[in-house]
């Protein structure tokens, strides 16, 4: 095996607005460039892992604490840094060579080996993925359509025979973007594979936020008496008992705002809506969710999904699911489909088992935008 696989790393990323320089933030739960550095260990194909850095980046360097890695000083461009690699591979005699952006940590180590196979009879491969929008060309002050069926986008790790990319070394300039430039323009042999989606690029601080989902338990109880109103996800129900509360006494609702807010790190509905404050006495529960839910949209919070256990005895659930649920939908600003409603029983245990109250608990999952 004489296979090398080059990170570059040593770009300044101007657009990228951060004191620590991109390769070194935390991505996923570790630093950017230690992704592409471990997946490269991990797939066992490679004699040497080679990473050109900035210079002014080096006090980073002791933070990765990996000793199979070599590291070169960048140039001034990213082919030059990828020239400085190739030079300093010469000594190891490489067969074949891979190079690929610190920027794009999310590539799988089945893309390795669909590279590596490619080039048992190409110059070189490169993973690519289709143009998915319909991509415009101006030239000349007019305007041309073209056919996004042949427009494809380059990614990285890209593989070369090391003879070959090295013989094309002269041939690079300011227009050099990526490798495989090189092999198209010299007419070399260039196997075109299918990329990946997820193996997108680090551009910006936004790119590195984790899509991570959130999720919050709310659980409500009251108890069930004569002469009052019964209110279940917003809508009022038939019934000879009612739900005692200093609200309206919606269990669903309180349970549902109680998540929301323990998934939102908000704190709980009894902070938000005291019940030793008089404006909140027989105040309707979805006024309280109204206001919980247009504090979490100016944050940025979405809701994903809603999961509810009703545990009562009385009502039955059966026939007015479907509405408490369009209820919720409407309420939460999300489709109606994200939402699921569970009756449950006590088996005459109990108060609830009694008919002398009703619970609810729910579970949200929530993310958050960072547009």
């Amino acid at each position: 095996m004489n296979n090398c696989f080059i990170i570059l790393a040593a770009g300044k990323s101007n657009r990228f607005k951060s004191k620590t320089p991109k390769p070194f933030v935390q991505y996923n739960g570790d630093i950017l460039i230690k992704h592409s550095i471990n997946k490269a260990i991990l797939s066992k194909k490679f004699s040497k892992i080679v990473v050109a850095v900035n210079k002014k980046h080096k006090k980073y360097l002791k933070n990765l604490k990996l000793k199979q890695v070599l590291f070169v000083n960048g140039g001034r461009t990213r082919a030059d840094s990828a020239r400085n690699c190739l030079n300093y591979l010469k000594k190891h005699k490489p067969k074949n060579i891979f190079i690929h952006d610190a920027a794009r940590p999310n590539f799988s180590l089945n893309l390795i080996n669909k590279l590596l196979k490619a080039l048992k009879f190409n110059d070189g491969a490169i993973p690519v993925v289709q143009s998915i929008d319909t991509p415009k060309l101006k030239k000349n002050k007019k305007i041309h359509n073209l056919d996004r069926k042949k427009i494809f986008f380059s990614q990285t790790p890209q593989a070369f025979k090391y003879k070959v990319i090295m013989e094309l070394q002269n041939n690079v300039n300011e227009e050099t973007t990526d490798d495989s430039s090189l092999l198209i323009t010299a007419n070399k042999r260039i196997k075109l594979i299918k990329g990946e989606e997820k193996n997108y690029k680090i551009t910006t601080l936004k790119d590195t936020v984790e899509n991570k989902v959130f999720y919050g338990i709310g659980f409500d109880v009251h108890r069930l008496v004569p002469g009052r109103k019964m209110y279940l996800g917003g809508i009022k129900i038939k019934s000879k008992l009612g739900t005692l509360g200093h609200s309206d006494g919606d269990p669903i609702l309180h349970a549902i705002t109680d998540a929301i807010l323990g998934a939102c790190r908000m704190g709980d509905i009894g902070e938000k809506f005291s019940d030793k404050s008089k404006k909140y006495k027989d105040i309707r529960s979805t006024i309280l969710l109204n206001k919980v839910i247009k504090d979490i949209k100016s944050k940025n919070f979405d809701i994903i999904n809603i999961d509810i256990n009703v545990i009562t005895e009385t009502p039955k659930l059966t026939k007015i699911k479907k509405k408490i649920i369009l209820s919720i939908s409407k309420l939460c600003r999300i489709n109606k489909d994200k939402i699921n409603l569970k009756g449950k029983t006590a088996e005459k245990l109990g108060v609830i088992g009694k008919e002398k109250a009703i619970a609810c608990e729910v579970i949200v999952s929530i993310k958050k935008n960072y547009d």
